[in-house]
């Protein structure tokens, strides 16, 4: 008996603990929780089923001035090899 309990107090401390910190899904919490996708209401909801948009919970986006911006705004979808390009302009490079 008393070999029975200590093997049960060694599987109690050898077992993982659950940490409370893990990730709520809709799947573990409860029935009618609604996880979402991390977006902040910009609104309520009214009694009668209407929805109230509030101007000061929109977002509110700051452009900086880009006029004399080096970048291209535009990356082309057909762009070329890293590695080929560099590879390339370094042998070019060592055989002159």
């Amino acid at each position: 008996m008393p070999l029975g309990l200590i093997m049960g107090l060694g599987r109690a401390m050898r077992r993982k603990r659950t940490s409370s910190l893990n990730i709520l899904s809709s799947k573990r919490g409860p029935r009618d929780y609604y996880k979402g996708k991390n977006c902040k209401p910009t609104g309520f909801h009214t009694r009668k089923g209407g929805y109230v948009v509030m101007d000061e919970k929109l977002p509110r986006y700051v452009v900086p001035d880009l006029t004399d911006f080096k970048l291209k705004p535009y990356v082309s979808q057909c762009s070329r090899d890293a590695t080929a390009t560099s590879s390339s302009a370094g042998s070019a490079d060592t055989a002159k």
